[in-house]
């Protein structure tokens, strides 16, 4: 057995590779048939860039300021006296998909003209701006950024900013790159690659990526500096097919469009707040979706599914949702399942249901082109689907055969895709992943995406695919996050896209794609989700263990590990390769998976907590270190680690074969979560790391909640000081139903420390009742002595304290 079946696993992917030459006749035909139809549109020669040219006068606005330039028009507009918007015309202005409906307060601002052009300034910031339309942007402590005058480049804009050679640059959504996007990708293929040009254009990198591919499924011209001086925020909101160039300088470019950006200065989790109340923040997710989700390229019946639940059921593993692919739909047609292969599907959907487990169901945006298909006929009629300028519909190749595209960017379009859903709801689906939503085509050569010559309504304004690409997969995704809104008010939304843009945050979650599964890759993960995170997608994972490929044991359980602490917690893999489950390894693989599920349950009030604080404040619950502490300049470039929160630091094992973990502490005191050693941060340690552990730090001061069966654990972590010596720190736990929008409540914990003597005081918002049953004080690090609940001594036995809700508990304790 052992050889047949990689025999069987060889034969399963040769008879895949021959079923997909069964797309390539239409392939090529498209190909040559989306060139012919491009070549009006493509980027013409370049030609000498035009300055502005000189400025001529400058006039008070509202929020700021409008400045003349012989050949240009500048706006400077305050939204917050740390956050200003910049437009530079002529260009047509963009449409709003990306911001979110916020209110912006007014902002005194004072316009002077010096000798070297104008200053316009804030309370907090100072922007000057030259005769040559040259900026200079500067807070109270010195210049943060400098920018070179723009210059019109054919239909739209180039804008040079010179860097600082410490600076660091994050975000652009998701890339396969390092963190730092101004350090060198290293491809163990390749060796080192200078990558550091990244392309705004939604890609489809064709079933497989590796580290140093551009550009990727979610391309968001947004990014996060970060120097000496001080941090920033720029995002353009400009759709058209660009890109960045980052050297000695940071060089963006936009094929079309005014040059419209957001400038916000401050730390970390400032710029957040900034960006997110611009773009929109996540909303609150189910609880359920925070759990363990299974998926595979392969589940293509009813009984395949029940297997797998019953096998999760016997191993005793949690199960949140089990995700289905195309290969559950009638000819991979969009909103079907094949009632042949899923026979009981409504009463199955119930039965998940009521063991807790959802389903969610796959969407592709291409549409069969054949008039037997309702929804084609349908769109047909409402004249939904991209055509060319002269009428003739747009038909490419995808999933289901010759497939035509709605259009998205017309409202009309997504109120009648949003329809479509319904059934499916009906029949127990409980949310959605949208694919091949960049969108993707299957080709032959060049792009695998919709001609450039492409038509869209866009909101009535009228314009083709190069200014609509990049929002496609969000408008898409739009479209399902209203649907389930509308058909159910009560129930949370869950929606997964493989594609979007600046404020796809408002509506879905995302995953990192479809990435080999190497040693390599899992290295990669870290820096792409801290990357969509701090772009504002804060709601993402990998598929654990890779989407292409087999990984051994070793492989697969690190990234097991190292997802548990991520928010979207999936299995998923292809089709060609073999079926990926915790038990698939035997053991000890299969006991050290359920330790992890299980330690997600209990991480579960912190978790939730921390989503709920994203949704509130818009920061990432995966977050880089330089969080802790933006000053530290040896925190900048990590990607060797991660924080969850800000109490837990997470070092993920990445070499295969390591058994322990080496890393520069950042400062502060860690314990092991594992057994509380005490490290002291500042310096680099040596963390065991056995096969069924990842190194795991808690963060000296901090107050983690997690769960034990029914009751709420407070795990207390002292901060390491002197006899005489103090600490301040906080701590909160956000508590609903995980479900609509009713009651919550928001307790909050204060810790002081005095020496010897901790005191931690309670207090609680909200109208929902504490659901649960009894709190247990856990004290790590130190020796609990004496206790006072609300003025009355206990009894003290152990590290552990037993109480009902409480005002205020002190503990006299003795440091170990």
């Amino acid at each position: 057995m052992a050889v047949l079946k990689p025999l069987w696993l060889r034969l399963k992917f040769v008879l895949q590779a021959l079923w997909f030459l069964r797309y390539m006749p239409y392939a090529i035909w498209y190909s040559w048939q989306r060139d012919r139809r491009d070549r009006l549109y493509q980027t013409p020669p370049a030609t000498a860039p035009i300055p502005v040219g000189k400025g001529l006068q400058a006039t008070p606005t509202e929020r700021g300021a409008e400045i003349e330039f012989e050949q240009a028009s500048l706006e400077l507009a305050f939204l917050r006296p740390d956050f200003v918007r910049v437009t530079w015309q002529p260009g047509r202005l963009p449409l709003p998909y990306a911001l979110a409906d916020h209110p912006w307060p007014a902002v005194t601002t004072h316009l002077e003209e010096q000798a070297q052009g104008w200053v316009l300034s804030s309370p907090e910031l100072t922007i000057s701006v030259g005769w040559d339309g040259s900026l200079a942007i500067a807070d109270q402590t010195g210049q943060i950024r400098q920018e070179l005058p723009p210059q019109r480049l054919g239909e739209g804009w180039q804008q040079t900013t010179p860097l600082r050679d410490e600076e660091c640059l994050y975000g652009l959504g998701e890339r396969a790159a390092t963190f730092n996007l101004r350090q060198p990708v290293v491809s163990e293929r390749s060796g080192p690659a200078q990558t550091k040009t990244y392309q705004f254009w939604n890609y489809d990198p064709g079933n497989i990526y590796e580290p140093g591919t551009d550009p990727m499924y979610i391309c968001i011209p947004v990014y996060l500096g970060l120097h000496r001086e001080g941090s920033y925020l720029v995002f353009y909101e400009n759709t058209f097919r660009g890109e960045l160039r980052l050297g000695q300088q940071a060089t963006t470019t936009f094929e079309g469009g005014a040059l419209r950006y957001y400038l916000a200065i401050g730390a970390p989790p400032q710029l957040m707040q900034r960006y997110t109340q611009l773009t929109g923040r996540a909303p609150l997710p189910p609880r359920w979706a925070l759990g363990y989700h299974q998926s595979h390229w392969g589940y293509r019946t009813e009984a395949t599914l029940r297997q797998e639940v019953q096998n999760f059921q016997q191993h005793d593993l949690p199960l949140s949702a089990l995700h289905v692919d195309i290969d559950c739909q009638v000819n991979h047609r969009a909103f079907t399942i094949d009632p042949q292969r899923f026979p009981k599907f409504r009463q199955f959907t119930a039965e998940l249901a009521a063991a807790n487990v959802r389903l969610i169901a796959i969407n592709n945006p291409g549409i069969q082109h054949n008039r037997h298909s309702n929804l084609f006929l349908e769109g047909q009629i409402l004249d939904a689907f991209c055509t060319y300028a002269d009428g003739e519909l747009v038909v490419a190749p995808v999933w289901p055969g010759r497939s035509v595209f709605p259009d998205f960017t017309d409202p009309i379009v997504r109120d009648w895709w949003s329809r479509q859903f319904a059934y499916l709801l009906q029949a127990g689906v409980a949310g959605f992943w949208n694919d091949m939503n960049e969108p993707a085509a299957f080709v032959a050569w060049g792009d695998p995406t919709l001609p450039l010559a492409t038509q869209h309504n866009l909101e009535g304004h009228g314009g083709d695919h190069r200014e609509a690409h990049n929002i496609y997969g969000m408008l898409e995704t739009r479209a399902a996050f209203e649907s389930l809104r509308s058909h159910r008010p009560h129930i949370r939304p869950f929606v997964v896209t493989r594609s979007g843009w600046a404020g796809l945050q408002r509506y879905a979650w995302t995953w990192t794609g479809d990435i080999v599964s190497t040693w390599e890759a899992l290295r990669q993960t870290v820096a792409t989700v801290l990357g969509l995170g701090l772009s504002g997608v804060a709601f993402c994972g990998p598929d654990i263990g890779g989407f292409l490929g087999n990984p051994g044991a070793e492989l697969y359980l690190r990234w097991f590990q190292m997802a548990t602490f991520m928010v979207f917690y999936r299995t998923h893999s292809a089709v060609s390769v073999g079926h990926r489950a915790p038990w698939s390894y035997g053991e000890p693989c299969l006991s050290i998976a359920r330790r992890f599920l299980q330690l997600r349950q209990q991480l579960m009030p912190y978790l939730y907590t921390l989503v709920w604080e994203t949704a509130d404040q818009g920061y990432p619950p995966v977050r880089p270190l330089f969080w802790l502490n933006p000053t530290d300049e040896s925190l900048w470039n990590r990607e060797d680690a991660f924080c969850l929160g800000d109490a837990l630091l997470v070092c993920p094992v990445m070499i295969q074969g390591a058994r322990s973990h080496q890393i520069a502490l950042p400062a502060g005191d860690w314990y092991s979560f594992w057994n509380d050693t005490l490290w002291q941060g500042g310096q680099t340690v040596e963390l065991p790391a056995p096969l069924e552990q990842i190194p795991l730090l808690v963060r000296g001061g901090s107050i983690l909640p997690l769960a034990e069966g029914e009751d709420l654990t407070l795990h207390l972590y002292p901060q390491v000081l002197g006899l005489d010596g103090e600490g301040e720190s906080q701590g909160q736990l956000y508590s609903d139903a995980g479900e609509g929008y009713g009651d919550w409540r928001l307790d909050q914990w204060h810790l002081s420390q005095q020496g010897q003597t901790l005191t931690l005081t309670w207090r609680s918002h909200g109208d929902y009742a504490f659901p649960y049953g009894r709190v247990n004080l856990h004290l790590h690090g130190s020796t609990l002595e004496q206790a006072w609940v609300d003025g009355q001594e206990v009894a003290v036995q152990g590290a552990v304290l037993h109480s009902a809700v409480f005002e205020q508990l002190k503990l006299k304790v003795r440091q170990n």
